[in-house]
């Protein structure tokens, strides 16, 4: 009797212990599930204030197109500036541009009030609003050739400083790993695809209000709108804390010299530097000439400004159908043919020009107006239609931990090359003597351009066609 209540009272005990073993099993999976959730709705809460952010700053960026538009017209109309110097005036006012690496390696290894890209953004915003006022409010007896400079090189200074942030943003969301294993990393494109899409956005709102707003306003007036926009930049981003757009966390501030020799590191890997080096030498090596276009259009075929506006905007809808083309279709194909593909494109649009200039298609019965607003439009953003592939690629390519650094190289590398473009284009269009009233040298300055946009496509192997993850590279 006394086994039997033994055995039974046992066999009570592991009843009871295998109850309390599942309660708490079951209780542990309620608060994983319960943490879970939590975890989940912080990272929507993050996403949806990083899209926020991202999605102001590069609609911004974007409209930036409203105030030059200004300034084309203020520079020809107001001062008088012929259209060597305009484009000279115009080119050397991107040169903060180039300091971009600079701007990165401050940033990521200086903090100001624990953050390191927020504060950055809204300190470029308030300098870009303070250089647009300034030029809005003064009138234009009292401005000067060089006050302008002066303070176009202090906005695209604050805008270099805002990019700078942003793209790193981008740049370290898209390096961090997916949140379940039924998830895609960001590095896809997805966020790349957003912020193209927002700036694109920005863009055709810019240039539709300018083509509008020139007819009726002067050039200060949109200066004195872009200036209001950006002071509400500057507040929205005044109030949002970093802590809120769950970045990737760093153990410290690694210093400038550290900064730097990890910033050369990364560029001493072959698969960097002369993707960089080829990217750049797309644009250098392929002579500008869109302010002679400019001049040609307005001073010699009388085009309206609010056809180049229109122009403008059906250039940014490209832009903008391209980023979600991209996003659907082109994400996974290989980053040189599709870079190679748009740059053959350009060419072609460049030899439509020479038809367009030598009076082809008027003789066809095609309105000049209507050439300028479909060909002219999506010509020029061609030039930066590439950027997009090659960004996703390079936010692959770019080590953990300068981030802002490497991008920030990428953009003052373009920045560069395109200035050096410009003076291409003045130094060849002054050598077929092309000047303002002038343009019987147009055609053969636009068949040197065409050439020269083919030329790199023979050392595009410097480009890799595809980027090997470390969690495939782990598998095989």
């Amino acid at each position: 009797m006394v086994s039997l209540i033994e055995i039974n009272e046992e066999r009570g005990g592991r009843r009871r212990s295998s109850r309390g073993s599942n309660y708490s099993s079951t209780n542990g999976t309620g608060a994983g599930a319960q943490t879970t959730t939590t975890s989940r709705s912080g990272s929507n809460g993050s996403e949806k204030m990083r899209k926020l952010l991202l999605g102001i700053g590069f609609w911004v960026q974007g409209l930036r197109c409203l105030p030059w538009l200004g300034v084309n017209f203020f520079l020809k109309d107001g001062l008088r500036v012929d259209p060597a110097t305009s484009q000279i005036l115009q080119n050397s006012a991107t040169l903060p541009m180039v300091a971009k690496p600079l701007y990165g390696i401050i940033s990521d290894s200086y903090y100001i009030f624990g953050q390191r890209r927020t504060p950055y953004i809204a300190i470029g915003a308030i300098l870009q609003s303070i250089s647009w006022l300034a030029i809005a409010f003064l009138s234009r007896t009292s401005i000067s050739f060089f006050m302008v400079t002066f303070l176009l090189l202090l906005g695209n200074f604050g805008a270099s400083i805002v990019e700078v942030a942003n793209d790193a943003i981008v740049a370290e969301t898209s390096k961090q790993p997916a949140s379940s294993k039924n998830s895609k990393p960001s590095s896809s494109g997805k966020l790349q695809s957003f912020v193209w899409m927002a700036s694109a956005i920005g863009g055709v709102a810019g240039n539709l209000l300018g083509g509008v707003a020139i007819e009726h306003f002067s050039p200060q007036v949109i200066f004195w709108m872009f200036g209001i926009i950006l002071t509400i930049q500057f507040l929205i981003t005044a109030f949002i804390h970093e802590s809120f757009l769950n970045l990737p966390k760093t153990s410290s501030s690694l210093g400038i010299k550290n900064q730097l020799s990890e910033l050369l590191a990364a560029l001493r890997k072959p698969e960097i530097f002369c993707s960089i080096g080829w990217f750049a030498a797309t644009y250098a090596i392929v002579p500008s000439l869109i302010g002679t276009m400019f001049y040609y259009q307005t001073e010699h075929l009388k085009i309206e400004s609010s056809v180049l506006g229109i122009s403008k905007v059906v250039g940014q809808a490209a832009m903008l159908l391209w980023g979600v083309i991209y996003e659907k279709y082109l994400k996974l194909a290989p980053p040189r043919k599709v870079i190679s593909s748009i740059q053959v494109t350009l060419a072609v649009f460049m030899l439509s020009d020479i038809l367009f200039v030598k009076g082809v298609y008027r003789a066809m019965g095609f309105p000049d107006s209507l050439y300028v607003v479909v060909f002219s439009g999506v010509l020029e953003v061609l030039f930066f239609m590439k950027i997009l592939p090659f960004s996703v690629l390079m936010a692959q390519l770019c080590p953990a931990g300068c981030e802002g650094s490497v991008m920030a190289f990428l953009m003052s590398s373009i920045a560069l090359a395109l200035i050096v473009s410009g003076y291409f284009g003045v130094a060849l269009a002054s050598y077929f003597s092309v000047t303002g009233n002038d343009f019987s040298g147009l055609p053969v300055a636009l068949l040197i351009q065409a050439a020269c946009t083919v030329l790199p496509l023979h050392w595009s192997y410097f480009v890799p066609d595809a980027v090997k993850s470390k969690t495939n590279a782990k598998e095989n």
